[in-house]
């Protein structure tokens, strides 16, 4: 059986300064890494005192994620690049009415190969085929108890990689997720089906929400 529980990383400063992401490397702010604290709680709960392996993207809002999540288990953590945000080139770190402005919806007839109208932004395909190498990867290690530290529009692919989703169909699949959800994955030994048993859940962060 194997059990993965991906976590997006929770408020980082480009939120609170209403700042495009992508790349745009910045922490968390001190509500975050309270709701990391929160997210690393929960975590214990649902893994108990089962051996884990820790996987994140290396950008520091979610390493710094991945770091609280760690100290609980006394794991270390393996860093991926492939594990980041989608890169909007020169849009990071822009306001986000900066990107808004310039962004061009993807045609119907191309949803994988569009660059938003940012001539060096990361396609959906190119996105996509790094998110599924590192799920493709951490899958494969033997360790039956996992969790994923990544980004909120890099959970739909870690998503749909875990469902063997062909990339051709990736242009349309959207999970929606807010900043420090945990999702759990979960594969049984005898049918091998691969499930969804719960999906983006906040209900840890009730006591961390902005008032």
């Amino acid at each position: 059986m194997k059990n993965i529980f991906v976590v997006t990383h929770p408020q980082s400063f480009h939120h609170i300064e209403n700042k495009v992401g992508g790349w745009y490397d910045t922490e968390l702010t001190p509500l975050g890494r309270a709701g990391a604290a929160a997210a690393a709680a929960r975590l214990a709960t649902l893994v108990g005192g089962e051996p884990v392996e820790i996987f994140s993207s290396d950008l520091l809002r979610a390493s710094q994620t991945a770091e609280i999540i760690a100290e609980g288990f006394g794991q270390p953590i393996e860093l991926t690049r492939d594990l980041r945000e989608m890169s909007y080139g020169e849009a990071e770190g822009m306001p986000q009415q900066w990107l808004d402005d310039r962004q061009i919806p993807a045609p119907h007839h191309n949803r994988l190969d569009h660059r938003g109208g940012i001539a060096d932004g990361e396609t959906r395909r190119e996105f996509a085929e790094r998110v599924y190498r590192a799920v493709d990867m951490i899958i494969a290690r033997p360790c039956a108890t996992q969790i994923i530290v990544t980004h909120g529009f890099a959970l739909t692919f870690v998503i749909a990689a875990w469902i063997k989703m062909p990339i051709d169909s990736a242009g349309y699949v959207s999970f929606p997720a807010r900043p420090g959800s945990i999702t759990h994955l979960k594969e049984d030994d005898y049918w091998q089906n691969r499930a969804v048993v719960s999906l983006a859940d906040v209900s840890h962060l009730e006591d961390f929400a902005p008032r």
